[in-house]
């Protein structure tokens, strides 16, 4: 079963917009310092550890995930303490995009990582069903028990076996937007809903702003965009129909979910580089131009992690140069989309599952954060860690919702429709990008894409 916990999660817009809400006032301001958080100590804290690890001095583990660039250097700082701690070494291999075809090689080929990031759920039954990852030792076992809730839990698990940690996390239904741009074109107030965010994106516009910023060369953009706007539009009931495929990309929720998506797509003057400059872009790069150059964009839709990106590759300070709002309301209610990276163990032995059980913990959470770009579903935390107040109010928000959020549509799908560049539903919405008129044989396209994946055609 692709959606955990349905019959309980029908009250996830309402739970998670009024803490979205809430994250917005605090953005605005430039975030709190939160000194209510006691110091529990741990690696990040200056204190002891709270997990005890074995000695592996003299063993060299590997570790696999899709990051590059600042969300890479920010995970190698756990990795080092790790490294610390038990004397192993441990080395990064970023997998690229197709993180599951990535996996699959290796894995065929007898030389998989010890431990991986997989970023979708529907990766992680592909590869429990063959076979292919460990269940977690009882080491990490009782990290994942003490640290996550329930429904964070149930991601990580397939057929009453605890496979992975779900212990990195994002907000998905963010805008950031330059400060700049917006008190240049005279906009004092974030917009609230989809009509206000078209009407912003034109007044950015005639102030010679250019408005949008997509990262339409990475297609999992394009899908997240597409999530938000279906899930505020069509509700949680067609979300989770839609996930599973219980109902057809052909239906009339899916034109309209794409029509609306279409009157900002379709606007090249709203689009940093028009439709062709979008597609050329990729993800680092959508944000850079929203925050670097002499004529940087506006707007910049997309999860917490932007955060790295701006913190490395810019000079704009998150909280001030740099804010955000919550994804506008399309329908009744704003969305929030979450999604993750669960580590999981392909390989039997010590020393991945002591990687797993560090990496459950409340230790190597803290030391994450203190970086920037990362937020944790780990309810033990400090948050007092965080680098910023924005991403501490954001990862506050995520924690407020318990077990009651829907997960990025896209990575509930098996990899060949929702998690693969190049085709299926990353392929569609690119086409759909390219000519957002062809909403039928967008639909048609993707309609038979997933039929083929999910086998239920």
């Amino acid at each position: 079963m692709r959606s955990i916990r349905t019959g309980r999660r029908a009250g996830v817009a309402a739970a998670l917009t009024a803490g979205a809400l809430a994250l917005t006032l605090t953005a605005c301001g430039g975030g709190s310092g939160d000194s209510g958080n006691k110091d529990k100590g741990g690696a990040g804290g200056g204190g002891s550890a709270s997990v005890k690890l074995p000695k592996l001095t003299g063993q060299t583990l590997e570790v696999a995930a899709v990051w590059t660039g600042p969300e890479q250097d920010n995970f190698t700082k756990v990795l080092a303490e790790f490294e610390k701690r038990t004397g192993a070494k441990v080395n990064f291999v970023p997998t690229g995009n197709n993180t599951a075809t990535f996996l699959s090689t290796k894995i065929e080929g007898g030389k998989p990582p010890d431990v991986a990031f997989l970023p979708q759920v529907g990766v992680l039954h592909q590869f429990a069903d063959k076979g292919w990852i460990k269940p977690l030792g009882s080491e990490a076992q009782a990290q994942v028990d003490k640290n996550f809730s329930a429904g964070w839990k149930g991601l990580g698990a397939y057929k009453g076996k605890q496979y992975g940690a779900y212990v990195k996390a994002a907000n998905k239904s963010l805008v950031w937007y330059n400060t700049a741009a917006f008190d240049a074109a005279g906009i004092t107030k974030t917009p609230k809903t989809w009509d206000e965010f078209l009407s912003t994106a034109q007044t950015l516009s005639d102030a010679g702003s250019p408005p949008v910023s997509i990262g339409g060369a990475d297609g999992w953009t394009l899908t997240d965009w597409f999530e938000n706007v279906y899930l505020s539009q069509a509700g949680p009931e067609k979300y989770d129909q839609l996930a599973a495929h219980k109902i057809k990309w052909t239906d009339p929720s899916v034109k309209e979910a794409l029509t609306t998506l279409g009157k900002l797509w379709g606007k090249d003057g709203l689009l940093d580089g028009g439709r062709k400059g979008a597609l050329q872009t990729e993800f680092p790069k959508s944000v850079t131009q929203t925050f670097n150059g002499g004529s940087p964009a506006a707007m910049v839709y997309e999860g917490d992690f932007v955060t790295a990106n701006i913190n490395a590759d810019t000079k704009a300070k998150v909280g001030t140069d740099a804010k955000v709002f919550p994804f506008p309301a399309v329908g009744a209610k704003a969305p929030v989309v979450s999604g993750g990276d669960v580590a999981v163990a392909l390989k039997g032995g010590k020393g991945a599952q002591a990687l797993l059980t560090f990496l459950a913990s409340t230790d190597a959470a803290e030391i994450w954060a203190a970086q920037g770009g990362f937020i944790s579903p780990n309810k033990e935390m400090d948050t007092a860690k965080y680098k910023d107040g924005v991403t501490r109010d954001i990862a506050k928000a995520l924690l407020a919702a318990g077990d009651d959020f829907r997960f990025d549509m896209s990575d509930q799908a098996p990899a060949a429709f929702g998690g693969t560049q190049g085709v299926g539903e990353w392929k569609g919405l690119q086409d759909f990008l390219r000519n957002p008129k062809d909403v039928a044989g967008t639909q048609s396209r993707l309609e038979a894409d997933a039929a083929k994946a999910y086998g239920n055609g």
